[in-house]
């Protein structure tokens, strides 16, 4: 019927064909899991079912579009383009933008990123005088942590407390009134947070009015990665699947490693008994790895105490097995990773097809060294996001408070640019300009502008300059954005001395994005829901001589692939994390983060870890710890050739010799 389907192999066809109720399709990794769930999509139009009342539910906007323009190709379809396709908050801040009324939202509400979260937690944090008690009270990034948890995850406050952060036990009156007053900010100066488009979204399938709506508007439902849902994004995928509509989702429970974020691969687990009927459709044919990759992944799995049983195989010529690197210290696995690398670079690898993955961010900080004094180019995954940058979040707050006046949070970071506005000077400024009332930002244009310090004097009239022209909202996004780009230029002489011109280049990428829309709600809403992780994903595709390896984090990694793979620090105490030691819960996450390492590499994997770990850089000072491998890696250990790095051991004693020349 559709010649494609011959390019899957029979358990994929059998994930695009099914019909006539719910199917789960559990995808290991390298199974094809983004080729099937777009063949499905294209299966759906092919056959006749309308663009629009199919529903496709990801983690990223990036992959929402990739898995689009796939099927639009294998369909012939126009229509693919009609689909609606998103991740699960870009969706819901779209139906809460056109039914937000049903919960009680009003229009116009502004989205805070998970920074302005923390940045307003704090605000409530100052003015409850909870910092200010002669004890240790949890800082505004803790709060945020709790709070997101508590609301994704659907677990009652003490519990998350008591697993996650026992050491604010004794402060829960204090996080009750934190959280109590954020709740009552935002709703006063109409913002919501990342995990309000969640929760009003399930308050509006829950809705007398808009639920019935909603459940009749889509005949396929399809989730990617459902293994990282959370407790509300399950329950809004089951509260859509009503009567005749048939869910189809896509994830794999051995690659759930957003435990920190609430997602859970009991979801997954639970698909079959909460959707019932559903068919449970297992890949196993892997097309990315070797067969001996696989069997080190394979190993590692099978310690794996619960989940959907798969053992990964592949057709691929076997290859070289993968390498297991004793290091004496972190010195030598730097030279180590660097040798290799330019030893696979000369062999034809080049360097943007080699990724070196760590634990967590600062485990390559001695490698970076490494890299930098052999002129080795990188980049850097799962760093400081370009969004988060201090000068960045500077004009988009001025944006904000040209789209919501009411926005708090924004306007006290507006003030706080200018000359000799400190923070009491702030609060009162935004006492004064009424801010909860809607119409600061007139009140600040206008004559009954209340009295700024005399050193403020000149930045005020530069940015009220910069801000009056774009308050009606006619002009296109990207010029508001070069006029207030250039009232930044002046504050950010003084804000940011010596690298101002620099932070005045990353506004210009600010404004290439805003030329793509026509509207400033918008821009900021789709910023903030799908923002840039590097100022380098603006630039375009590199030049054909750049080349680049490349740095990450595990996590930041996951959907990757690159030809050569190395894992460093794969110690005890790093993977597993030692913070992650306390349940047997964290303990699967972890195993479950080294198969996601492992089955990143193509042709080539080699896992490091260092014996040695110094207390202090300086080496010269010899106290030290001494590392284990893995205890993940035990299962595997015969799937891996084993290197020595460092010093090596040699045969035999010559001290035992030495000293028995002298008995006689």
């Amino acid at each position: 019927m559709f010649g494609w389907l011959d390019d899957l192999n029979p358990q994929q066809r059998a994930a695009v064909l099914h019909d006539g109720g719910h199917v789960l399709v559990v995808a290991g990794a390298g199974s094809g899991k983004t080729r099937t769930l777009a063949a499905r999509v294209a299966r759906l139009l092919a056959g006749g079912v309308r663009p629009e009342r199919v529903l496709l539910l990801t983690f990223s906007r990036r992959a929402a579009r990739e898995m689009l323009v796939r099927a639009g190709r294998l369909a012939q379809a126009e229509g693919a383009r009609r689909v609606w396709g998103g991740t699960f908050h870009a969706v819901a801040h779209r139906l809460l933008r056109q039914h937000g009324a049903a919960v009680g939202l009003r229009p116009g509400f502004t989205l805070l990123d998970q920074g302005d979260s923390a940045d307003l937690l704090g605000l409530v944090r100052r003015d409850l005088g909870l910092g200010e008690r002669g004890r240790r009270f949890p800082k505004k990034d803790t709060l945020a942590s709790i709070y997101s948890r508590v609301a994704n995850a659907q677990e009652r406050l003490a519990t998350v407390v008591d697993h996650a952060y026992p050491w604010c036990r004794d402060d829960l009156e204090g996080i009750k009134a934190s959280f109590a007053g954020y709740v009552e900010r935002k709703r006063a100066h109409n913002v919501v947070d990342f995990d309000d488009l969640l929760l009003y979204w399930r308050a509006l399938m829950a809705s007398p009015g808009a639920g019935p709506l909603l459940r009749s508007a889509f005949d396929h439902i399809l989730v990617d990665e459902f293994q990282d849902t959370n407790a509300v994004q399950a329950d809004i995928v089951a509260a859509l699947a009503g009567p005749g509509v048939c869910v189809a989702a896509v994830g794999d429970d051995a690659q759930a490693i957003y435990g920190f974020r609430s997602g859970s691969a009991r979801h997954m687990v639970e698909f079959p008994d909460r959707f019932a009927g559903a068919t449970v459709v297992t890949l196993e044919r892997n097309y990315r790895s070797t067969p001996p990759i696989l069997d080190a992944a394979n190993a590692v799995m099978a310690g794996a105490g619960s989940g959907y049983g798969k053992r990964l195989w592949s057709d691929r010529p076997r290859g070289a097995r993968p390498a297991l690197a004793t290091c004496l210290d972190e010195l030598a696995q730097s030279a180590f990773v660097c040798e290799s690398v330019l030893e696979h670079r000369e062999r034809g690898v080049a360097l943007r097809d080699q990724a070196v993955l760590f634990r967590t961010g600062h485990h390559s900080d001695g490698l970076e060294l490494e890299l930098g004094r052999r002129n080795i180019p990188f980049v850097k995954y799962g760093g400081l996001k370009f969004l988060e940058g201090a000068h960045v979040k500077d004009l988009l707050c001025l944006l904000r408070i040209l789209d919501n006046p009411g926005d708090e949070l924004a306007w006290h970071r507006v003030l706080g640019l200018l000359d000799g506005v400190g923070p009491a000077t702030t609060r009162r400024l935004v006492e004064e300009l009424d801010v909860a009332g809607a119409a600061a930002l007139t009140t600040m244009l206008g004559q009954d502008c209340p009295r700024f310090p005399p050193a403020a004097a000149e930045d005020l009239e530069a940015l009220r300059a910069a801000l009056g022209p774009c308050l009606s909202g006619d002009l296109p996004p990207a010029v508001q954005v070069e006029r207030l780009a250039t009232a930044c230029g002046r504050l950010f002489d003084r804000r940011y001395p010596g690298t101002a011109a620099v932070r005045l280049a990353d506004l210009e990428h600010l404004r290439a994005m805003a030329v793509h829309h026509r509207s400033r709600s918008r821009f900021l809403a789709e910023l903030t829901l799908d923002p840039p992780a590097r100022t380098a994903d603006l630039a375009g595709p590199p030049h054909l001589d750049d080349d680049y390896l490349v740095l990450s984090t595990i996590h930041s990694a996951k959907g990757g692939e690159w030809r050569v793979v190395h894992l460093i620090h794969a110690s005890d105490g790093n993977i597993p994390s030692d913070m992650a030691l306390g349940s047997a819960q964290e303990m699967e996450e972890e195993r479950r983060l080294l198969y996601v390492a492992l089955t990143r590499a193509r042709d080539t994997l080699v896992v490091s870890y260092a014996i040695r770990h110094y207390f202090r850089r300086d080496t010269l000072d010899d106290a030290h710890a001494y590392a284990q491998p893995s205890r993940f890696l035990a299962p595997a250990a015969a799937a891996f050739d084993n290197l020595s790095v460092g010093e090596t051991a040699v045969q035999g004693d010559p001290v035992e010799s030495e000293l028995a020349a002298l008995w006689d």
